[in-house]
């Protein structure tokens, strides 16, 4: 990264921590409760679907370090009033950005390909994933439990 996508990383990811956008509770959701123990991130995502599936809404609850608050936040952007296939699509190029050295379109990730960095940390991708594996068990329209410590996407 260069000095000016670092700071600019650097900025993005204090910002969304510090103001987390779409915090808080939503009733009559998917409630789905994250955690990572490697590093003390916990979320509850909750998402609204509509009933072709459309994410009509998204909130998230919790704690962590800047990356996994950041993330939660950032996706929760992303992701709201997005059809399923496009929101399940998002998920998979997010999870090959921060996973893998290949080449990835990210076109319509926005700030979360600042995120993209994290793959030189295994345990920071954990963090940058919690809410977007959290989402993940969200789309089966179920409430649930995911952990970072279990099998990876």
């Amino acid at each position: 990264m260069n000095e000016e996508l670092e700071e600019l990383y650097q900025q993005v990811i204090l910002d969304h921590s510090k103001r987390p956008r779409n915090f808080g509770e939503l009733t009559d959701a998917v409630h789905v409760h994250g955690d990572n123990p490697s590093c003390g991130d916990e979320i509850t995502l909750h998402v609204k679907f509509g009933d072709d599936g459309q994410v009509l809404d998204l909130k998230f609850t919790g704690t962590g370090c800047a990356i996994s608050q950041a993330s939660a936040s950032l996706m929760t952007l992303k992701l709201k009033g997005k059809p399923r296939t496009e929101a399940e699509h998002m998920l998979r190029i997010f999870h090959k950005l921060v996973t893998s050295e290949e080449e990835t379109d990210t076109k319509g990730l926005g700030d979360l390909i600042l995120l993209k960095g994290v793959r030189k940390f295994p345990q920071r991708v954990k963090c940058a994933m919690l809410a977007w594996r959290a989402f993940e068990q969200a789309l089966s329209e179920r409430d649930g439990e995911v952990s970072t410590e279990k099998e990876e996407m």
